[in-house]
């Protein structure tokens, strides 16, 4: 890469900065959040809106210990179908809130594995989310689907429920690197996990891979890519590894001196990158690729595309409720989280209340800063009107922190009278760039990787 040696200099290799898939992160939210406002936010929903919905599994076969996410392993299905009853009973609650007419833009169900639910169990999770707010024209259903984790009886329920997107983590397909990384998943398995869903009608198919991972090269890169390639993904996640063993202890496990250098990321990012766009891919944000029929494709061409929680989305709801463990919640007005581990989830449920354990109600300087890092993160471009006039940024507090940035950054940005536009050269430092927006203290510790 020709401008490495000024990427280098910025301080892209050594910086540790927010993935940002909310605005304020969720380590600035607050334990002081009120515990009734998630339930008065449920109520203010607009009668006859549309909102999107997700439903947290927690639990896995088996813990990849790569993986940081708030998971637990089990070998049996007590726990998870106990788990899913307390789901129900979330649901009721959240029934009694909610405003007639709100129908479903999106459905997610994450995890976790939720396909480790039972058929029966998830045709009943999904009659109850669909009897409480049915789908919206046009509206979108998807799961979470882990090849080892799935057979024909699953996949058949959850087709008859309505599926419209899958998505299967990947990570990489080097039977040493799973090795390494606890997660034994070989290509065979996910071909036919792929082949079963397209063959019950379900046409959009997503898929995850990660690189950065430990004894990864770029020659095994573009294997593992190649491989995906063939399975023909409407679109594709290429998520950098994030290794924080103080974080996630299940880390530990991996090796520090396997993993590639920041510069080595940056290359693996690059060799998987041009192999996608080769074949025909978007290029979507930083870190997504979709074919140009994906609704993640069409919405970037129409700067629609926006950023939530589970990365890009083509969704444009200003509302986004999540429900089960740990699920954190967007309203207009703030985010709300539920209770991180699931005893304590499932004990205020029990009880009849929500789980809201830490929250953030917005003031008035999030709402443009939030939107001037989508529209980076997003667009690669904010716009200086829209940010004083649709989200009214302070215009003196703007002009400095754009004087800032363009000061800063150089010749990987342009500023105009109304536009600060991230160069192409200068795209790996998105996420840098956007922090110059970010007003909250930063503990590097708590963030990943910049590149």
């Amino acid at each position: 890469m020709p401008h490495l040696k000024q990427l280098s200099e910025l301080g892209l290799f050594d910086a540790r900065v927010p993935r940002y898939t909310s605005y304020p992160t969720a380590p600035q939210f607050s334990p002081e959040f009120p515990h009734s406002t998630f339930s008065q936010w449920i109520k203010q929903i607009e009668p006859r809106s549309t909102i999107s919905l997700y439903l947290h599994v927690p639990f896995c076969r088996r813990l990849c210990w790569f993986c940081a996410c708030r998971t637990q392993g089990t070998s049996s299905n007590a726990p998870v179908l106990a788990y899913a009853d307390s789901l129900h009973k979330e649901l009721e609650l959240f029934r009694t809130h909610l405003p007639e007419g709100v129908r479903l833009s999106r459905l997610h169900w994450g995890g976790g594995t939720p396909t480790m639910l039972p058929p029966e169990a998830m045709r009943d999770l999904a009659a109850h989310v669909f009897d409480i707010a049915p789908m919206a024209a046009g509206g979108e259903f998807s799961v979470e689907i882990d090849p080892n984790e799935i057979d024909e009886a699953r996949l058949d329920a959850l087709a008859e429920a309505g599926l419209t997107r899958a998505s299967i983590g990947v990570q990489d397909f080097d039977p040493e690197i799973q090795g390494i990384i606890g997660r034994d998943q070989s290509f065979e398995i996910t071909k036919e996990t792929a082949d079963a869903i397209r063959a019950r009608g379900i046409k959009s198919l997503n898929a995850d891979i990660l690189y950065g991972l430990p004894n990864q090269t770029q020659r095994r890169m573009a294997d593992s890519v190649q491989k995906l390639l063939s399975l023909n993904p409407d679109r594709i996640a290429l998520y950098g590894y994030a290794h924080v063993p103080w974080m996630a202890r299940r880390q530990q496990m991996i090796p520090s001196d396997t993993l590639p250098r920041p510069e080595e990321r940056l290359d693996l990012f690059e060799t998987a990158r041009e192999l996608l766009m080769w074949d025909g891919y978007d290029e979507i944000g930083i870190d997504h690729f979709a074919r140009p029929h994906d609704g993640l494709s069409i919405a970037a061409a129409q700067g629609k595309l926006r950023r939530n929680f589970q990365g890009y989305t083509d969704d444009t709801s200003p509302v986004l409720v999540g429900l089960g463990a740990s699920s954190i919640s967007r309203f207009p007005r703030g985010f709300a989280q539920n209770a991180p581990a699931t005893a304590h989830w499932k004990k205020a449920i029990e009880a009849g209340h929500f789980s809201t354990t830490r929250g953030h109600a917005f003031r008035d300087d999030d709402i443009w800063r939030s939107r001037a890092i989508e529209a980076l993160m997003c667009d690669f471009r904010l716009s200086r009107s829209e940010l004083i006039d649709g989200f009214g940024a302070d215009a003196t507090t703007l002009d400095k922190l754009l004087e800032q940035t363009a000061k800063r950054f150089g010749a990987f940005v342009k500023l105009s009278a109304n536009a600060l536009e991230i160069t192409t050269e200068g795209r790996p430092l998105t996420r840098m760039i956007a922090t110059m927006f970010d007003e909250y203290a930063m503990d590097k510790a708590g963030h990943s990787s910049a590149v």
